[in-house]
């Protein structure tokens, strides 16, 4: 693979990369965190992993100075305010939020306990604060262009696949700023000259459905945008537009797993960043002194194997852009 550029971020980047003088103080307290999702354990496997190495690489262990209080919904989107109360029961020292779905729970459960909200789409239009540089209250995080990003995905497979005219997307209705993304997707789409045909997705089991109504609508192309009921579907997602020879993009993790096309943020990096956050706010920070941050650097991944496998040849000029090049 070609080497990524560095994922670097809006404000503090150098955080995790300095000395490990800031590594957690010695203290005889146990931090409970609660760490809330609306999805499962098992997809959010590689995510709590990089939110544990920088847990550690701050001096922070398990079972040490820290236990952490999960709660997973399993893709059961109701269940998320439930379970945000049940950490606020717990009483738990902090709360790490994954995704716009948790950090509303979490919002709405307490206005005592520090929220750290990790990868929110788009953090003032989804309500969670009100400005970047000073949250609001008990909230701060990681949050990206998420609206922005699902239109620019359309630009670069318009870039990739000249000759496209009809593209399908899908979008899970219950999840906050889905009104905002389709309305980004559908203006770029016109200024593009592509058709948009759009297939509501509540669940996994909804993505074969979708795929098989744009092979009657004879879409060419398939763009995803990000929500966290598809970043955690990309493997089905990408596997299924294969099957029907369709060229697709996602997220910069899509063509790890088999999509054509790859373009957006690092979820590993804004993850391991979460940690961050939660040291300083152990350490006694006001989470609305510390501003939400976001990427200013996106990845973008070409799957090579998939392209030959589509028959589909990327022009010179988008190959040249490639931040990595799956071969």
């Amino acid at each position: 693979m070609i080497a990524r550029r560095e994922f670097i971020f809006a404000l503090g980047a150098g955080a995790l990369l300095a000395p490990r003088a800031s590594l957690a103080q010695q203290s005889d307290k146990v931090f409970r965190i609660g760490f809330l999702s609306a999805e499962s354990a098992t997809a959010w496997a590689p995510r709590v992993e990089a939110f544990r190495v920088g847990l550690r690489y701050l001096g922070y262990a398990e079972g040490k100075n820290i236990a952490i209080e999960f709660r997973w919904a399993n893709g059961n989107y109701d269940r998320v305010p439930q379970l945000a109360a049940e950490l606020v029961a717990q009483k738990v020292d902090l709360i790490v939020a994954g995704a716009a779905i948790a950090g509303r729970a979490a919002k709405e459960a307490t206005t005592t306990i520090p929220v750290v909200f990790v990868a929110v789409g788009d953090a003032v239009e989804f309500g969670l604060v009100s400005n970047l540089a000073r949250p609001d209250a008990n909230l701060t995080g990681t949050s990206f262009f998420s609206i922005e990003l699902a239109a620019k995905r359309l630009a670069v497979l318009k870039d990739a696949l000249p000759r496209v005219k009809r593209v399908g997307t899908v979008l899970n209705p219950e999840t906050p700023g889905h009104a905002s993304v389709l309305h980004a997707m559908e203006t770029t789409a016109r200024s593009l000259n592509l058709e948009l045909q759009l297939f509501d997705v509540h669940r996994a089991s909804d993505f074969d459905a979708a795929l098989s109504a744009f092979a009657k609508g004879r879409v060419e192309a398939l763009a995803v945008p990000n929500q966290a009921m598809l970043n955690v579907n990309a493997e089905r997602i990408a596997n299924l537009a294969a099957a029907r020879r369709l060229p697709s993009i996602g997220g910069a993790e899509f063509a790890d797993v088999g999509c054509l096309l790859g373009y957006g943020p690092s979820f590993i990096d804004l993850y391991r960043r979460a940690a961050v956050y939660v040291d300083k706010i152990l350490k006694g920070a006001r989470p609305r002194d510390l501003p939400v941050e976001q990427p200013t650097k996106f990845e973008l991944v070409i799957n090579m194997k998939t392209a030959t496998a589509l028959g589909v040849k990327l022009p010179e000029s988008v190959l040249f852009r490639a931040d990595r090049v799956i071969e």
